[in-house]
C-alpha cells in the first residue's frame, strides 16, 4: 500500500504542469502553431509601416531630420497642385486598370472553369507562363510593340491602314494602362477561377430547368456567387497597380507619372524622407478606403442582381 502512494506520488511530480484552460483544446494548438509565423510577419511588416508612418510626422532640416511632431509633410501631399494631381491620376489609372483587367480575365477564367474539362490544369499552366519571365521583361516587350517604329505601327503601315507611324502609342498614361493590364491579367483570371469553381454546378442546371437561358442564368447565378473572386481580383490589381514605379518610368512619358515617380524622387535625390513617407501613408490610406469601397458596391451589386 504505501508502495502504491510512493508510485502515485512519484508520477504526480513527473507529470507535466497543467496548462490554462485558453490553451487547451485545438484553437489553442492552432495559435501556437502560426504564432512564430505571425510574429515573423509583424516583425517584416509592420516594423517598416511604423517606421514610414513616424517618418511622416518629422521634418527634414537639411542632412538631419527634426523629430518634432508636426502635420506639415500631410498638408504638402493633399495641397500642393503637383502631388494632387499625380495621385489622383495614380488613382484612376489604377482604377481603371483594374476594372479592365477583371472584365478581360473573367471570360477566360469561365471558359476554363466550365468548358476546359480535363484540360483545365495544362490552360491554367500556360496562363502562369508570361509569369516565368521578369517583369521587367514584359513592360520593355510592350514598349517595342507601342513604340514608334515597333510592332503595331509596322504591322499597320504594312497592311496600309495607315501611312506614317502613330507616335501617340507610347509615353502617355494609355500605355501604362495596357501594360499594367498585360502584366496583372494573370493574377486576376486565377481568383475569378477559384470562385467559379465553387459554384454548385446543379444550381445553374436547375435555373435552366425553370426557363432561365444562358445569359439570365449566368447572370443571376454564376455571377453573384462568383463575386468574392471578382473582388479579390480587383484589389489584387488594383492595391499593386497605383504604387507601380517601373511601368511609368519605362512607358509612361510624361504624360504617365504616378505617384511613385514623385515618392522615389523624394527619398532620392530631394533627400526628403518626411515628404516621402506622408506621400506614400496618404495614399496607402486613399487606396485602401477605394478598395473597401470598390468591395462594399460589388456586394452590394451582387445582392441586388440576385
Amino acid at each position: 500500500m504505501a508502495l502504491a502512494v510512493d508510485r502515485s506520488s512519484s508520477a504526480a511530480n513527473n507529470a507535466p504542469p497543467a496548462r490554462p484552460s485558453w490553451l487547451r483544446g485545438e484553437e489553442a494548438a492552432g495559435l501556437a502553431l502560426i504564432s512564430p509565423t505571425a510574429l515573423y510577419a509583424l516583425f517584416l511588416l509592420g516594423i517598416p509601416i511604423l517606421t514610414v508612418f513616424a517618418y511622416s510626422f518629422w521634418t527634414q532640416n537639411y542632412l538631419e531630420i527634426d523629430r518634432s511632431f508636426t502635420f506639415e509633410n500631410y498638408r504638402i501631399a493633399l495641397t500642393e497642385p503637383i502631388y494632387r494631381d499625380l495621385l489622383l491620376r495614380s488613382l484612376a489609372i489604377s482604377l481603371v486598370v483594374s476594372v479592365v483587367t477583371v472584365v478581360v480575365s473573367y471570360p477566360v477564367a469561365w471558359f476554363i472553369s466550365f468548358h476546359g474539362g480535363r484540360h483545365k490544369n495544362l490552360l491554367l499552366f500556360l496562363i502562369t507562363v508570361p509569369c516565368w519571365t521578369s517583369y521587367l521583361l514584359r513592360v520593355m516587350s510592350w514598349k517595342m510593340i507601342l513604340g514608334y517604329q515597333g510592332v503595331l505601327n509596322t504591322g499597320l503601315m504594312s497592311l496600309g491602314v495607315i501611312n506614317e507611324p502613330i507616335a501617340s502609342l507610347l509615353y502617355n498614361s494609355n500605355a501604362v494602362a495596357i501594360t499594367l493590364v498585360h502584366s496583372w491579367a494573370a493574377f486576376a483570371i486565377l481568383p475569378i477561377y477559384v470562385s467559379l469553381e465553387k459554384i454548385d454546378r446543379s444550381l445553374v442546371e436547375a435555373a435552366r430547368d425553370l426557363g432561365d437561358g444562358s445569359v439570365r442564368s449566368f447572370l443571376r447565378i454564376v455571377l453573384p456567387l462568383s463575386m468574392p473572386g471578382v473582388i479579390s481580383a480587383m484589389l489584387i490589381v488594383m492595391i499593386p497597380t497605383v504604387g507601380d514605379y517601373v511601368t511609368p518610368r519605362l512607358v509612361g512619358g510624361k504624360d504617365g507619372v504616378m505617384i511613385a515617380t514623385a515618392i522615389q524622387a523624394q527619398f532620392g535625390k530631394a533627400a526628403n524622407w518626411p515628404l516621402g513617407a506622408a506621400l506614400s501613408v496618404t495614399t496607402m490610406a486613399i487606396v485602401s478606403v477605394m478598395a473597401g469601397a470598390c468591395a462594399l458596391l460589388l456586394k452590394l451589386a451582387a445582392r441586388r442582381i440576385r
